[in-house]
């Protein structure tokens, strides 16, 4: 039963993260739901978010160490360079409301 918990805490993570992150590209917003990131992106962040554990600076770390591929893999950038300041300090209210609600 915990890990169907841990599941649906997963799924719930994600799809907030997905509808309200997004990364600027060229001043379109792509969200992280439509580039299929929320799900890996909720994954990493989720064992803090349950330890209690959330900083900025550990989120951020997490963020430069997620490579997006830009130009069929010709390049590749930290996710943390896509997306707007706004957006980081959003993902991290984001966390926090979500580990009030648990």
């Amino acid at each position: 039963m915990k890990n169907a918990n841990s599941a649906e805490s997963l799924e719930a993570l994600a799809a907030e993260i997905g509808e309200n992150i997004y990364m600027d590209i060229a001043k379109w917003h792509l969200y992280l739901n439509s580039a299929n990131l929320h799900t890996p992106l909720a994954e990493r962040l989720l064992p803090m978010v349950v330890a209690d554990n959330i900083s900025e600076d550990e989120v951020l770390k997490v963020l430069k160490d997620i490579p997006i591929k830009l130009g069929g893999g010709r390049k590749t950038l930290p996710l943390v360079d896509l997306l707007p300041m706004q957006c980081q300090v959003n993902l991290i209210d984001l966390l926090e409301e979500y580990q009030r609600s648990l």
